[in-house]
C-alpha cells in the first residue's frame, strides 16, 4: 500500500491501516508482569446462571443434571462486533451437563469462559440477521437424544469441552 493507507473497516474488526482492537492472538501473547494476559473475547452483555435438575441425562443414569441458563437481551453492536452500531437479536439458551465431578469441572470452566467473554458472540445467521450465538465452545442444548449434535448421550463431550477450554487458557 502507498502512503495514503485506507482506514476502511474489514469484516474481522481490523482496519486496512492495521489499527483496531487487538486480535485474540495478540491478547494471548501480551504479557503483564511476566504472566500472560487473560484472553478475552467479544461476547455481548448477558447473564449466565445454573440450577440442579433432579433427573438424569442419557449416558449418566446415576447423576442429576446441571442446567445452565444464558440470557442475552437484544442490543446494539460495539466496535468488537461485526457491524458496530447495528442491532443484534438476543438469546435465551439452556444447556445441560451431568452433575458429577467432570460435569462440575466443565461448569467452572464454562463460567470462566463466560466471564472472559469467550462463550458467546455476535454473528450473522443464514438469513443475514446479526444474532447472539455460541462461539467456539459447543453446548449441549438438548437433555436427550432428539438431536445427537446438541443432545446426550455423548460420551466424549466433557473431554472435548475441557480440551477446548484448556486451548483458551482455562483450566
Amino acid at each position: 500500500m502507498g502512503s495514503g493507507q485506507s482506514s476502511e473497516k474489514l469484516h474481522c474488526n481490523r482496519y486496512l491501516n492495521g489499527q483496531g482492537p487487538p486480535s485474540l492472538v495478540q491478547q494471548a501473547n501480551e504479557e503483564v508482569n511476566g504472566m500472560h494476559k487473560e484472553l478475552n473475547g467479544c461476547q455481548p452483555q448477558g447473564q449466565m446462571t445454573w440450577v440442579i435438575l433432579h433427573r438424569d441425562l442419557p449416558g449418566f443414569p446415576d447423576n442429576n443434571t446441571l442446567q445452565i441458563n444464558a440470557i442475552f437481551p437484544d442490543g446494539i453492536q460495539t466496535e468488537k462486533h461485526p457491524h458496530p452500531g447495528q442491532p443484534y437479536a438476543g438469546l435465551r439458551l439452556c444447556a445441560y451437563l451431568p452433575d458429577n465431578r467432570d460435569g462440575r469441572k466443565v461448569l467452572r470452566g464454562l463460567e470462566k469462559a463466560f466471564n472472559q467473554q469467550l462463550l458467546f458472540t455476535v454473528a450473522t445467521n443464514k438469513n443475514g440477521e446479526d444474532i447472539v450465538t455460541t462461539a467456539s465452545i459447543p453446548l449441549k442444548t438438548q437433555p436427550d437424544g432428539r438431536n445427537m449434535v446438541d443432545g446426550y448421550p455423548d460420551p466424549d463431550y466433557l473431554k472435548t469441552v475441557r480440551k477446548l477450554l484448556r486451548d483458551k487458557g482455562i483450566e
